[in-house]
């Protein structure tokens, strides 16, 4: 008997099928028979569900002689299912990969609940990706079983049958099927969910829900939208006869009044000429099901009045929201008129020597180089008054206690930016914000680079894509001082960005932490995560890929790789910025750090602090390699798309020619290089040693210190390498650019 019976309803779908096979049966998580029902579909579903039946014995198929429809199709398929679950699959979806793995272990930490809820994202034709907006009641449903009792925010997840898997002997002990008809969901979801004795979540986004630009029924014009009336009537039927449940029939009531309202509004469901009938039948089975003394507010109060009055309504909040708008551009346009004109006041004044600007990855807070660089002025130079710009008020209160702050945009923004001498920033700064003569501007960058950037862009459509370089490299104009980490970084930013900034060699302020706390081990962090002492940390962090929309690739498999390290491991994933609110951790990653196979440090505002805590470091092209290798600690490349990579991005050098240590082009060569030790060889040190000296030269852990005093103060610093120095002839160095 199989752990999983995937039931796979087939109708007009045969430029999609072959993909939600194969992601079913190339599961990591074997233990699954698919049940594939095809409704009678008149292209070559059918055909093609006989060629993998044919060459998968797990893979039964039904023939059905005539169109039954989505809900009786899925009927269909479940007196065939032996599974200890079953699990419903629209055959235009797709499971993400590790995805029944993932659902095993949770049903096996959860004792076998009724149900197991999972999480999902919309994949769009255009491709792209939006993880269920409500995926935090999942995860802040707890490690055991609930009921919907306990916890009724589940039912405000969309009431899909795909988003969960049903233990079969449940299914079958309540009688649970589909009724024909569209919403046939509806009638299944409501019932199961509000019967289950013990309900499971799984913070994991386990189905790609693909979003067609044609061809969804849901989406089809037709009268077949008044379908979800019958639908509510079974709900409310199934609850009626049961007595212990009729205390849901307000939230009930409720939320069918929510529903028809929703499909009413949306533009593509109902002919224009039944609307009003659709708003009918929908207020007379308002009226009927209200439950005696239950108070109707909100959206659906419209319902107990005429369609006349609901469009009345309707027009009223369109141009209350219209109203709104223009007074908010309005407010805004006179707010920043009043902006500029005490900006232009303060710009009469002269700069204050001693004002200090900061900022640090667009306004994010205090941290990497520019956070360095503060702390190492309030030592060496009290004098300097350093104000920081932050985005708004919630990030303003994780500042230390006592720092002075600017929100960006407000008026004290205008005052502080009009009269600081000095800028230190590592991203660009707002093209509003004017330089005024003797306005030094210092920037820090963010990395090492081994990706193109600003004009070496202009040939790689893909990576700039939402990027304007011109505007970009205009505001780069206005940069005084470029910090470097090596001649590597020198050549690079000046090609790069052809300003007309000089190249300041002071090394990274960020890693002087590192350089001067090499020998330490991140205890705090260990402390923070529970990680043994004794462990050794493996930290992967993966940089985003340009050729992939969204930036996420999903590999290498973390808890095959979590269990490959063995005992005495501990595996830190950090990824890369840009990916931290999307999808990502959805896929996997949130899920393993609950459960204690891996340690998510994304959030972890102190680069530095996690790095310190590693013991090796395995990422694919991250510059976070530069900065790891000052600590003189292994570093492992994980370089299975390489080719594509260089490709779609550029990099200024082959990093898999050159690398800081071993480079593994497969996830077995990767847990090999773990297996054996050879992470840690003669060989890796040499690779990292060359590395270093190349890349890491002016890294001395004295970066900010050097900023301070030449670049803030004039002093000299003759133990130090030049601070200014000017640019160089591109020729005077070498660079390699990607094939």
């Amino acid at each position: 008997m199989p752990r999983f019976s995937v039931i796979v309803p087939c109708f007009k779908v045969q430029g999609f099928l072959r993909a939600c096979l194969d992601s079913v049966l190339g599961q990591s998580y074997a233990d699954l028979e698919v049940i594939a029902v095809d409704d009678r579909s008149p292209d070559g579903c059918g055909a093609i569900l006989d060629e993998y039946a044919a060459r998968d014995s797990r893979v039964t198929v039904l023939h059905l002689p005539e169109n039954v429809g989505l809900g009786r199709a899925r009927n269909a398929g479940m007196p065939h299912a032996t599974g200890d679950y079953l699990l419903f699959l629209d055959s235009d979806d797709t499971l993400t990969p590790g995805a029944l793995k993932a659902v095993a272990d949770r049903l096996d930490e959860t004792a076998d609940p009724d149900v197991l809820v999972f999480d999902y994202a919309r994949t769009y034709w255009w491709g792209g990706t939006r993880r269920n907006v409500l995926a935090h009641v999942l995860a802040e449903s707890g490690p055991g079983t609930f009921t919907a009792a306990d916890r009724p925010e589940i039912l405000d997840l969309l009431m899909v049958v795909w988003n969960k898997v049903y233990r079969r002997d449940f299914v079958t002990e309540h009688g649970f099927a589909f009724p024909p008809g569209y919403y046939e969901d509806t009638p299944w979801t409501f019932p199961v969910l509000l019967s289950a004795g013990r309900i499971a979540a799984l913070d994991r986004i386990c189905v790609n829900y693909r979003q067609r630009r044609q061809g969804n029924i849901l989406s089809t014009t037709s009268r077949k939208h008044f379908d979800v009336h019958d639908q509510y009537e079974r709900v409310f039927a199934f609850v009626e006869a049961r007595p212990e449940l009729w205390v849901w029939r307000p939230y009930l009531h409720r939320k069918m009044g929510e529903h028809c309202l929703d499909i009413l509004a949306k533009p593509d469901r109902l002919p224009p000429a039944d609307k009003a009938e659709f708003f009918r039948r929908t207020a007379e089975l308002f009226r009927a099901h209200r439950p005696e003394g239950a108070e109707v507010t909100g959206e659906t109060a419209v319902l107990t009045g005429g369609y006349r009055a609901y469009l009345v309504r309707r027009q009223a909040a369109r141009a209350a929201r219209e109203a709104r708008r223009r007074a908010g551009r309005l407010r805004g346009t006179a707010s920043a008129r009043a902006r500029r004109g005490w900006t232009a006041l303060h710009g009469l004044r002269p700069l204050d020597p001693d004002l200090v600007v900061y900022s640090a990855s667009s306004h994010r807070g205090m941290r990497g180089d520019p956070a360095a660089v503060y702390r190492a002025a309030e030592v060496i130079a009290p004098r300097l008054r350093g104000v920081w710009v932050v985005r708004d008020e919630e990030t303003a209160a994780g500042l230390p206690e006592g720092t002075e702050y600017v929100v960006v945009g407000s008026r004290r923004y205008g005052e502080v930016t009009a009269r600081a001498t000095f800028f230190v920033n590592d991203v660009n700064w707002p093209g509003d914000l004017a330089k005024r003569p003797g306005a030094v501007h210092i920037h820090t960058h963010q990395c090492t680079p081994l990706k193109y950037l600003g004009a070496d862009l202009l040939d790689r459509p893909g990576a700039r894509l939402g990027f304007d370089v011109p505007r970009m490299l205009r505001r780069a104009d206005r940069w005084d001082h470029s910090l470097v980490a090596s001649r590597y970084a020198e050549l690079v930013w000046e090609r790069a960005y052809p300003c007309h900034f000089a190249s300041a060699r002071t090394g990274s302020p960020r890693n002087d932490v590192l350089v001067r706390s090499g020998a330490l081990r991140g205890a705090d962090f260990r402390l923070r995560h529970g990680i043994p002492e004794d462990h050794t940390v493996v930290l992967y962090a993966p940089t985003r890929r340009d050729y992939q929309r969204g930036g996420h690739v999903d590999r290498p498999d973390l808890a095959r790789f979590a269990a490959g390290l063995g005992a005495g491991h501990t595996l830190v994933v950090r990824l890369h910025p840009t990916l931290a609110a999307g999808p990502a951790r959805g896929l996997g990653l949130a899920e393993l750090a609950r459960r204690g196979v891996v340690v998510d440090a994304t959030d972890e505002p102190d680069t530095a602090e996690v790095l310190l805590a590693a013991d090796a470091l395995v990422t694919d092209y991250s510059s976070i390699m530069f900065d790891y290798a000052t600590l003189d600690r292994p570093i492992v490349l994980l370089a299975d798309d390489h080719a594509t990579f260089a490709a779609s991005r550029g990099t200024y050098f082959d990093v898999t020619a050159e690398p800081p240590g071993h480079v593994a082009y497969t996830e077995r060569d990767l847990v090999r290089l773990f297996a054996s030790g050879s992470w840690r060889d003669a060989d890796a040190a040499a690779l990292r040693a060359a590395f270093r000296a190349r890349f890491c030269a002016y890294e001395d852990g004295r970066a900010a210190e050097r900023v301070v005093r030449t670049l803030l103060l004039g002093e000299p610093m003759p133990d130090a390498p030049a601070a200014r120095v000017p640019r160089p002839a591109m020729g005077d160095g070498v660079l390699t650019p990607s094939p």
